[in-house]
């Protein structure tokens, strides 16, 4: 290993430009959540291993375990859904007045999955889920919530596509597979927008479906158009599984909540393609997609009535969706969406002189009382030095107290942009500021 330092491969340190935008993100997102009444909830990075293993399906081979001093067998949070159905379980007694329970939770999880764009093995999550509710309107608010995060940091088109597992699984059985084979139906359309429709139907056959049943297979969850047009199509094509027009029926009622809540219709689509592949989903799945991010969805998430009764022995409805923090962060950064501010600070407070310093300093918390983000000369004289500190920080506007300024009871505010400047009285600055 070279003697150069540096971070662990797929774990990422954010210096401060990005972290101004993360923290945007964050705050953002949880203005949205709080105002459709979700609480926060927080729990540890660490798990027992056992907590999280036989829940992911394939994807548990991305569990990061370990033992501890104890040998203790741990493990890294692999995502916010798994110790919320360990919280439940935990809690059910103290969480049952909140019942139905809108909570979110914000922080990293960890997957050991390939290095690539987009994806990372240390990654920040912001979850939100509904506990406790198997009503259609419990989907579609979730869905909702999704649509006004979005819309809140300043996507400019992005589009949710909508599916039904028991979509997926009446597929499988009209196309003549069991209900064993419904897995493997699963996990190779999941690969369709990586391996494309060929490469889905070679995936079919060599799982051991017949090529017919591949065909018919490929037709269905390749449908598009109108989410109505799909949905009528697909009632046809499923009218002899009642699990699947169970389902569809299920999809109307959520589209139909979704109008209600203002969610344009060109917001979602049907897509009978939608898989997920995290096992654990029982209904409603979906994933936010953009063409102008062509690395895949931009956070997906679903319906998952049964994981929490793997914990307390009775199954709780639940659905919730992930804003990956990450790939917000990595497609607003290439679209230049949101803010970008170069600091936290407003005004830079320089310090003319010895004789000028309480001055200075009692202004400095004036400003910081009032609300005013604030940066300190900490140095005395050479007021030409700190402007270039000032320019070089970001900070947009510098506040000069010199001994003239301090006779006259007055400020100078000067602007590093444009270089301009004026005197104002020094009762008169935070009102100024506030402006």
């Amino acid at each position: 290993m070279s003697n150069k330092p540096q971070n662990v491969k797929g774990m990422r340190d954010h210096l401060p430009q990005a972290m101004l935008l993360r923290q945007y993100i964050i705050s953002t997102l949880t203005g949205v959540f709080e105002r459709y009444g979700f609480e926060p909830l927080s729990t540890p990075v660490v798990e027992h291993a056992e907590t999280l293993e036989g829940k992911l399906g394939e994807d548990e081979k991305l569990i990061y375990r370990f033992e501890d001093h104890g040998g203790r067998r741990l493990a890294l949070r692999y995502d916010q859904t798994v110790p919320l159905a360990r919280v439940v379980a935990q809690y059910g007694g103290e969480l049952a007045p909140r019942m139905p329970w809108r909570r979110y939770a914000i922080g990293q999880s960890y997957r050991g999955e390939r290095n690539q764009k987009g994806r990372y093995r240390e990654f920040w999550q912001a979850d939100v889920d509904i506990v406790g509710s198997a009503s259609p309107l419990a989907d579609a608010e979730i869905v909702a919530v999704l649509t006004d995060g979005l819309s809140a940091l300043g996507f400019p088109e992005f589009t949710t596509m909508l599916n039904h597992r028991q979509v997926i699984g009446g597929i499988a059985r009209v196309s003549g597979l069991d209900e064993g084979a419904a897995g493997g139906v699963y996990r190779a359309i999941d690969k369709l927008d990586k391996i494309g429709p060929d490469g889905v139907r070679q995936a079919l056959l060599d799982f051991g479906v017949s090529a017919e049943a591949a065909g018919r297979i490929l037709s269905l969850v390749l449908l598009e158009g109108s989410a109505e047009g799909v949905l009528k199509e697909l009632s046809g094509q499923l009218a002899t599984d009642e699990r699947a027009l169970a389902a569809l029926d299920n999809l109307r009622a959520i589209i139909t909540a979704l109008g209600e809540l203002g969610v344009p219709a060109s917001r979602y689509t049907v897509a009978p393609r939608l898989a997920r592949g995290l096992s654990y989903y029982t209904g409603l799945v979906f994933e936010a997609i953009t063409p102008i991010w062509p690395e895949g969805a931009i956070l997906g998430g679903g319906r998952y009535d049964e994981l929490i009764g793997l914990f307390s022995g009775k199954a709780v409805p639940t659905v919730g969706l992930a804003f990956g923090i990450d790939r917000l962060h990595d497609v607003m950064e290439a679209l230049n969406l949101g803010p970008r501010p170069a600091t936290t600070a407003h005004v830079f407070v320089s310090i003319f002189g010895e004789a000028q310093l309480a001055e200075s300093l009692q202004l400095a918390r004036e400003l910081r009382a009032a609300g005013v983000n604030v940066v300190t000369s900490l140095e005395v004289g050479n007021v030409g030095k700190q402007f270039k500190e000032a320019d070089r920080k970001g900070v947009p506007l510098v506040l000069v107290l010199g001994p003239d300024d301090v006779a006259r009871g007055e400020v100078v505010i000067k602007e590093l942009a444009s270089g301009n400047q004026r005197s104002i009285a020094r009762s008169a600055v935070v009102q100024e500021l506030m402006k």
